[in-house]
């Protein structure tokens, strides 16, 4: 979505990124150049240009108002699976199969520079909200660069397996990253030192959360359990049981009073404050696989494989709306308005919802 809501851009394995008007969800162009799979897409923050990375190797700046590409650069001898801007919109970041990370100034298409040491795919990258710091993984290692000399800063080792899922703090001090090897890992970000290791799991963790201050850890897993866990201290707080299979997806209200978990089918809310389980929401009838949150914090949107978008509202657990498609529903967005979803499918179609009057869909 660009940062005023109006607008949707979708990239796919059919090689073409499309932009829509989100209040009519009519379809106002159509970016055609790469030859492979869309795998990734970003947005400058002033919302004009938009950066894609394709299976094709390529990475590609496009001005969003034309719809006319700006300049390709092949550097990268693999797909490109990950990009990151900078918040100032100046510099791209972009990670591939080649196991490098590529930084770019957006706006001459210059390779700054080249980050080389990991030994398998780069999976993810995070950036530090000053922008002066990219935190990169692979398979069971995370890299600090520093971005302005590309320099390693440190490697973080000591995963024994997949690292899944890494968040950094809002304040840039701290990594969190969970693995198949059953741990969660706080690190410094300052000095690359492991603080602590938790490993109360009993099976890989799937996916990481944090509460908008960041001062809680929410970590579900294989295990389907979710774990609570201070930060600063390490503590578990509380274990979360309920779920009868990994959990998949988690979020947190933006007041971060309230977390919402997914497993295969169903959904449940708990109270943060107590980890008492307020509701199970269950309909679904296959993979939850997407889960969003209104900015308002009072309704929840989830996706599944069984085709379907669920609408709850958070105070009583209540259903209001199902969105049915004909393919399994892959993402979804809310606008900044809290009542315009997007829901993305397997086929590559996208629908428009609104929680209040008509249902488009293109």
């Amino acid at each position: 979505l660009t940062p005023d809501g109006k607008t949707v851009i979708s990239g796919s394995d059919d090689k073409t990124i499309k932009i829509w008007d989100l209040a009519t969800g009519e379809e106002n162009l159509t970016l055609k150049g790469h030859s492979d799979s869309v795998n990734v897409i970003a947005l400058t923050p002033d919302g004009k240009t938009v950066i894609s990375g394709s299976d094709d190797k390529t990475i590609k700046i496009w001005n969003l108002a034309t719809g006319r590409e700006k300049f390709t650069r092949q550097c990268h001898s693999n797909s490109v699976s990950v990009i990151a801007l900078t918040p100032d919109g100046k510099t791209v970041i972009s990670g591939s199969d080649d196991n490098t990370i590529k930084i770019w100034d957006l706006a001459t298409g210059e390779e700054n520079l080249t980050l080389k040491g990991h030994s398998d795919s780069v999976n993810a990258i995070a950036l530090t909200p000053d922008g002066n710091t990219v935190i990169s993984g692979d398979d069971k290692t995370i890299k600090i660069w520093d971005l302005t000399t590309g320099e390693e800063k440190f490697t973080l080792q000591g995963h024994s397996d997949l690292v899944r899922a890494i968040k950094v703090t809002p304040d840039g001090n701290t990594v969190i990253s969970g693995s198949d090897d059953k741990t969660i890992k706080i690190w410094n970000l300052a000095t690359g030192q492991e603080k602590f290791i938790r490993q109360c799991h009993s099976n890989s963790v799937s996916v990481i959360a944090l509460t908008p201050d960041g001062k809680t850890v929410i970590s579900g897993s294989d295990d389907k359990t979710i774990k609570i866990w201070d930060l600063a201290t390490g503590q578990e707080k509380f274990t979360l049981k309920g779920h009868s299979d990994s959990v998949s997806v988690i979020a947190v209200t933006p007041d971060g009073n309230t977390v919402i978990s997914g497993d295969n089918k169903t959904i449940k809310i708990w109270d943060l404050a107590t980890g008492e389980e307020k509701f199970t929401l269950q309909g679904h009838s296959d993979l939850v696989r997407a889960i969003k949150v209104t900015p308002d914090g009072n309704t929840v949107i989830f996706g599944s494989d069984d085709k379907t978008i669920k609408i709850w509202d958070l105070a009583t657990g209540q259903e209001i709306a199902t969105f049915t498609g004909e393919y399994s529903i892959t993402c979804c967005a809310v606008a900044p308005d809290g009542l315009t979803i997007v829901v993305g499918e397997e086929s590559g179609r996208l629908h428009f919802l609104r929680l209040q009057g008509k249902v488009t869909d293109e």
